[in-house]
């Protein structure tokens, strides 16, 4: 998978492709609307996605809930390029980018189905997460860089 272009989407066209990519993935096959996406740290997250062709295949988002703690949301993979390493690689990727801003610890709300993979990246989990508006089982894990 070394044709992938990971990088910040870097204009008003890449982020509407990018929330239009996010919501096919996660949130319509459930019924939930495309605002459903955005919520109050949207506008101060770092943004990331993977790119092939011009098409977006991947993406993950990171937001900062204090001067020590990030928050991975929105990972999706396309379905025809899961189990490549791309979920990894995002996860190393916005994991970089915490330690840049001296971030000590990530946690994350996984979909129950998708445990097994963040503890393959080192996170572990804590308990059940309750907060969820999808009707999916979650499980909050965490990390300490």
């Amino acid at each position: 998978m070394n044709n992938i272009l990971f990088k910040t989407p870097s204009s008003s066209k890449e982020f509407e492709e990018y929330d239009l990519f996010r919501w096919e993935i996660l949130r319509k096959p459930i019924g939930k609307s495309i605002e459903s996406l955005k919520d109050k740290y949207e506008d101060s997250s770092y943004h990331l996605i993977g790119v092939i062709d011009n098409k977006i295949i991947a993406c993950g988002r990171l937001h900062f809930n204090s001067d020590n703690e990030a928050q991975i949301r929105y990972m999706a993979i396309d379905e025809n390029f899961q189990r490549k390493g791309i979920g990894v690689k995002i996860i190393k990727l916005l994991e970089a980018e915490a330690k840049k801003k001296r971030i000590n610890k990530i946690v994350l709300n996984a979909r129950n189905h998708v445990i097994e993979f963040y503890e393959k990246s080192g996170y572990k989990a804590v308990r059940k997460y309750e907060g969820s508006d999808t009707g999916i089982p979650h499980t909050t894990m965490e990390k300490i860089l």
